[in-house]
């Protein structure tokens, strides 16, 4: 039976701990921020672990693929990147596996497996990337026979905002094909470096966005960075809906979620803006969240997986807050197990 989702994205092994906020101050972090590591980050997978760190797969693709393959019937997900050969693409493929999720990596053998820091303080999360291996996906792996087919095999694709700094041609390939057979191309807007600093990237795929997911700090850099001179996420969320769109047979959804508050969702067509709807999230005590690492990526992961189920994105909506909710009542980008089903 074919795959029915493929997601392309910078698979990563996570080393997790919670620090004190001297440990952001020394390598110049913010509490709630995603960055790629530069040298003067370079000691920080070695510090970490003095502080009883965590090893979990990660990548934030990765982890909404897991998401969705999690709310699907089994082998409905399978997921692209590139990794090391090394006993951290080794966890990450048991990782998957025990998930249900299909690993079709391409491996670079002379390059780690990346890794990504995630500094845990209080309720926030500061995250620092090594691509190493990630770094290296070409687009001749995607397009190659046996990972070719799985693309013409699906109906969905979704990939992970990240990968606009690793290759935009396999980005490119997806989305094309995605409007040239009709098909449904998500993408997340993961950071906000990257609508900063990798805008012209952003922009070269941006009418192949069917679905577009994004939380309120990469909306609100979206809007800085193209200068729309708006601050109001509904209305940045507009902006992005009515863009130019290759595939007008298709509407555009731009979700956008804002943490603890409402997830705002605009739709467009080629008459421009036919829908803008606020749903509130589900409350959880304080005493329950133990981790909001992942969160984002739970809620894309529930939210994707519903709409290839089938479901509204009403429904979609819903099971993406609900499967984030229980992603913050456990350690890393994690769900439930033994596995849950979605109750309203």
């Amino acid at each position: 039976m074919p795959f029915s989702l493929l997601c392309l994205g910078n698979p990563l092994l996570d080393i997790q701990a919670v620090c004190p906020t001297e440990f952001l101050e020394k390598y110049d972090l913010k509490a709630n921020d995603a960055i790629l590591a530069d040298e003067k980050h370079m000691p920080i997978y070695e510090e970490i672990l003095k502080y009883d760190a965590q090893f979990l797969a990660g990548g934030a693709a990765q982890n909404t693929a897991r998401g969705a393959q999690y709310v699907l019937p089994a082998d409905s997900v399978v997921y692209c990147g590139c990794v090391g050969e090394d006993k951290f693409s080794n966890f990450l493929r048991e990782a998957n596996k025990k998930e249900g999720l299909y690993s079709a990596y391409l491996v670079e053998k002379d390059q780690p497996t990346g890794k990504c820091a995630v500094i845990v303080t209080g309720a926030h999360r500061s995250l620092v990337t090594d691509l190493s291996a990630a770094n290296h996906y070409k687009v001749d792996h995607l397009k190659s026979p046996g990972i070719w087919k799985f693309v013409e095999d699906a109906q969905y694709y979704y990939v992970g905002g990240y990968h606009l700094t690793v290759c935009v041609p396999a980005i490119l390939a997806l989305g094309q094909h995605a409007a040239e057979t009709n098909k449904v191309f998500s993408m997340n807007l993961s950071a906000p470096f990257l609508a900063q600093f990798f805008k012209d990237q952003m922009d070269s795929v941006a009418p192949y966005w069917d679905i577009l997911i994004g939380n309120e700090s990469e909306a609100a850099a979206y809007a800085e960075s193209h200068n729309l001179g708006v601050t109001d996420v509904t209305e940045i969320a507009k902006a992005i809906a009515t863009l130019p769109k290759a595939n007008t047979k298709r509407p555009r959804h731009v979700v956008i979620t804002q943490g603890a508050d409402s997830t705002i969702i605009v739709s467009a067509d080629a008459t421009g803006v036919t829908g803008t709807k606020v749903y509130p999230i589900r409350p959880i005590a304080a005493s329950e969240i133990v981790d909001t690492n992942g969160a984002g990526d739970s809620f894309a992961g529930g939210f994707i997986g519903s709409i290839v189920a089938g479901k509204s994105i009403d429904e979609a909506v819903e099971v993406g807050h609900w499967l984030a909710s229980w992603t913050v009542r456990l350690n890393g980008p994690a769900f439930p197990y033994p596995k849950i089903e979605y109750s309203a």
